[in-house]
């Protein structure tokens, strides 16, 4: 608390010369064009054994470190134009492992998913994973040390942090002096109180969930905690918001719900924006808060980002963020952006009514962009879906674009490759385009996905299609690619090899292309009107930033595609051309092009291989 306090007095005699948020953050020195994100699994990253036992122990089917990200690894990272990692899993979360030896308690197979644990049920939120670290004891050091690395490679560090829940077992061994735990100073006697940390059961006892399909911990191994039983008492409420003592067996069971202030009746304990602060930089939302009294749960993880902050973490992916109040978030990312105004702050938001509320009042820089963009692309990979749908989402986040986030893969996702997903990792390639160059917002790349991991096989308590983010293994594709610490694809596959080349020319491309910072302008729907050939499995549309232009063509089917694409008056008018012809250079492959323009409008004859897509760029 008192580093807070001290934090809060330097940035209130600073605050009058705090720069403006502008709609375009800043972009790291060495780029002109868009963040790129790579999401990487860290215990996973480095492991090459390839046991892949299901319920395997660390020592059976090994781990990653911190140290498997060596300088040809960063190196080959930044070549794909990567200018953020996002490491997950970092902070101390449950794990099976024993590391008594190092004064770290022993966690319950009972309340743990999987024996490798869920990243997403913190212990210690002041230190990180002991499996990630040659020598547990120095864990924090190792960690400090791959951020230094990471940022001499010229990429900033992200790591998670989960507001809306923490373990059921939740001891910070590591915290700072004056720093108490969540819960430690609780009324357990109340089911509600505005400065508890957690909600309570009064009279009732924590009981461990009903196994289904007879699930048993640790696959049936013996182990001496595994006995159904979790001493909890008073229970609490489970992260995901059940109020049973028993909750159920998909229920967030290893997890409890932290307080907000927000009472069981769903009405809210703590002072209100006032109207129009959406309107307020974040320098007025800190001023808003500096006085006010907030619920204690909202100090402890402003404290908790702080220290991360000052470890030299750039920022961070805030999990299941819209259950959590948005006023908190008003309150905690206005202070650290005033630490740090290029902090860069990620929210897992999946409500779209909520969106513009979280950015603009809750002052997030980034939201997942998964129930409109995301979820179409996906139904167009399936062979279900139609391109007609895409132009409607741009225009209905239009005003928000820049701050919704791209993926077509990551740890909650099915894998392109997976049978359940698409079958096929070439089916990614024209949505991973329209998912890269559709707007200004970043895109983020999930480890593994460049090279057609298809997240095959049970290690336990994760399922198939997705990378376990629960079990011990390793991922076959990615190790192959990783060929021992060279990162250089020398075990690949041909087809890997040709999807990583797709992967990098694409990604590179997009971190230093101004006119993907630019303005936008979909050309599909006058092509669907007016080209012949042209089908609802093709998407085309312009980008441009002053001189720099390109017309960006993809085709969602495995079976070529011919037609003459054609530019619009309007669109000739707004990317600055006259008649005349221009050559185009596409930026994924050798291919040379040329548009033609008569009478104010343009042609372009195409040819698009299955799944081919081009970026042509005017000279």
């Amino acid at each position: 608390m008192k580093n807070i306090i001290s934090f809060f007095l330097i940035s209130l005699m600073l605050f009058a010369c705090q720069p403006s948020k502008k709609k375009v953050q800043k972009q790291p020195e060495s780029t002109e064009g868009k963040f790129v994100v790579y999401q990487v699994f860290t215990r996973l990253f480095g492991n090459t054994n390839t046991t892949n036992k299901p319920w395997g122990t660390i020592e059976e089917n090994g781990v990653g470190k911190f140290n498997d990200f060596t300088n040809l690894a960063l190196d080959s990272l930044k070549a794909m134009g990567i200018t953020h990692i996002w490491y997950t899993g970092v902070p101390h979360h449950c794990v099976i492992t024993d590391y008594s030896n190092y004064g770290i308690s022993n966690d319950d197979p009972d309340v743990v998913k999987g024996r490798a644990g869920s990243p997403y049920a913190v212990k210690d939120y002041y230190n990180v994973n002991p499996d990630l670290a040659e020598d547990p004891e120095k864990r924090l050091e190792e960690f400090e040390a791959l951020i230094a690395r990471t940022h001499q490679h010229g990429m900033k560090v992200i790591i998670d942090i989960v507001p809306n829940h923490v373990s059921r077992n939740y001891h910070s061994i590591s915290k700072p002096e004056g720093v108490h735990d969540f819960g430690k100073r609780d009324d357990t006697s109340a089911e509600y109180k505005r400065n508890n940390n957690f909600y309570y059961i009064p009279g009732e006892a924590f009981k461990v969930p009903e196994s289904l399909n007879a699930y048993q911990p640790l696959g049936g191994e013996k182990h001496p905690l595994a006995d159904g039983e979790f001493d909890e008492n008073p229970a609490k409420w489970t992260g995901n918001g059940s109020r049973l003592a028993q909750p159920h067996f998909y229920d967030w069971y290893e997890t409890v719900k932290v307080n907000y202030g927000v009472r069981p009746d769903g009405t809210f304990d703590f002072d209100p924006l006032p109207e129009g602060f959406e309107k307020k930089d974040y320098s007025e939302h800190f001023e808003f808060w500096f006085d006010k009294d907030v619920p204690d749960s909202w100090k402890k993880f402003l404290d908790i980002a702080m220290y991360w902050l000052n470890k030299g973490v750039d920022g961070f992916r805030f999990d299941m963020a819209e259950m959590v109040p948005v006023e908190f978030w008003s309150y905690m990312n206005s202070a650290l952006k005033m630490k740090n105004p290029e902090v860069f702050l990620l929210a897992e938001v999946y409500n779209p009514s909520l969106y513009r509320d979280y950015i603009h009042k809750g002052k997030m820089d980034y939201l997942y962009d998964k129930v409109e963009l995301y979820d179409t692309l996906k139904h167009i990979m399936q062979g279900h879906g139609s391109t007609d749908n895409l132009p409607a989402i741009y225009n209905g986040l239009e005003d928000i674009e820049h701050h919704m986030l791209h993926f077509l893969e990551n740890h909650d996702e099915q894998r392109i490759a997976s049978k359940g997903f698409a079958g096929s990792a070439q089916k990614g390639k024209p949505a991973m385009v329209v998912s890269t160059c559709l707007s200004t917002s970043p895109t983020m790349l999930y480890f593994g996905q460049h090279v057609g991991e298809p997240g095959d096989g049970d290690m336990g308590f994760g399922d198939e299609t997705r990378t376990s983010i629960f079990d011990y293994c390793g991922v076959p594709a990615h190790q192959r690619w990783m060929n021992n610490g060279k990162f250089d694809g020398g075990q690949s596959t041909q087809e890997e090899k040709a999807l990583h080349a797709f992967y990098k020319a694409l990604l590179s491309f997009s971190a230093h292309s101004s006119a993907l910072m630019g303005a936008y302008k979909e050309i599909h729907t006058y092509n669907r009107q007016n080209t012949e050939n042209y089908t609802n499995k093709v998407f085309s549309f312009a980008r441009w930033n002053g001189n720099d232009r390109l017309i960006i063509v993809c085709n969602f089917e495995e079976k070529e595609q011919k037609f003459q694409l054609k530019l619009d008056a309007e669109t000739i008018q707004a990317m600055g051309l006259k008649d005349g012809s221009y050559k185009l250079s596409d930026q994924l492959s050798d291919k040379i092009n040329k548009l033609e323009i008569k009478d104010g409008t343009g042609f372009i004859n195409i040819g698009l291989a299955g799944f081919e897509s081009f970026i042509l760029k005017m000279e």
